[in-house]
């Protein structure tokens, strides 16, 4: 799954098109809603299975070409995380992978392969998760994204989450300078969400 305009890993799709992006080639643009292609998958969701950690550690390479996330000042490793796998037939389509910190379920990481983004996958794991959590007796839920990832900032948005926090300059200080992200857009801060339970 390679980006439609050059051999970078996809990570995600075009609405209008449908072809896989690297975040080098991914643009932002206003669409109406008739020209978003969106699908309803319903999905076979599972907490993670050992045996599929190494699915998981591809996956999470894939996305962000690291196997440890850090998020809320603290650095996790995804694989070795638990959490919640998402298949269709047989294929790993999707992962959500969580942590406790205190009062709250913490999404660490959460990503849905790009073919199969627009089609409900990500809702479904995160409402897996925030279910658990009321079980749980947790107050709130927590996620951050960086400050380039406008498409998981509308995402958290629109499922209830709030930004509580900016950390500015987290990310860049992580990999010792600032990388270029999605639309070319420089990578520095770390934006803080949280969702009150009920």
């Amino acid at each position: 799954m390679k980006c439609h305009h050059c051999q970078q890993n996809a990570t995600y799709k075009c609405s209008v098109c449908g072809h896989l992006l690297c975040t080098e080639h991914a643009r932002f643009r206003t669409v109406c809603p008739e020209c978003i292609k969106k699908t309803k998958l319903h999905v076979a969701i599972k907490k993670i299975a050992s045996e599929e950690k190494l699915e998981i550690r591809r996956l999470v390479r894939r996305f962000w070409g690291e196997e440890e996330q850090l998020t809320f000042d603290r650095t996790f490793k995804v694989s070795g995380l638990p959490g919640y796998a998402a298949r269709l037939a047989e294929t790993l389509v999707g992962f959500i992978s969580t942590a406790e910190i205190g009062d709250a379920v913490l999404i660490v990481a959460l990503g849905v392969l790009p073919e199969h983004q627009n089609s409900g996958i990500g809702k479904q794991l995160v409402m897996k998760v925030e279910k658990e959590a009321v079980r749980m007796r947790k107050k709130r839920m927590l996620v951050s994204t960086s400050n380039d990832d406008l498409p998981a900032l509308a995402f958290y948005q629109s499922i209830g989450f709030q930004i509580m926090e900016v950390k500015p300059n987290v990310i860049a200080e992580k990999h010792g300078r600032v990388v270029s992200g999605i639309g070319g857009l420089p990578v520095r801060d770390e934006l803080r969400l949280q969702k009150i339970l009920p």
